[in-house]
């Protein structure tokens, strides 16, 4: 369910917008992603598992409200990200 540290560091080098970097809305998009989609297969197969869909749906909400906060500050940026990710909106 949860992503290993070496996947995450892969993330954080792939995403990271200058050396060090690990905070910036794409890094964080780009984890809470990763864990969104291990998490969907996870319930996928064991669809009873309510406390993990609480798990999930709180993380799709902090993941949209870091969207937000990307598409009040920089729009340019936020296309970026939804084109990057696949994202919709």
């Amino acid at each position: 369910m949860s992503i290993t540290a070496t996947r995450k560091s892969e993330l954080i080098k792939e995403h990271a917008t200058h050396e060090g970097d690990t905070g910036s809305p794409e890094v964080q998009v780009a984890i809470l992603s990763e864990r969104i989609t291990n998490l969907t297969e996870h319930l996928k197969a064991h669809h009873k598992d309510f406390a993990s869909r609480r798990g999930l749906l709180m993380m799709v909400g902090q993941r949209r409200r870091l969207l937000d906060y990307v598409r009040k500050n920089d729009q340019s940026r936020y296309q970026q990200i939804i084109e990057r990710f696949g994202l919709r909106r």
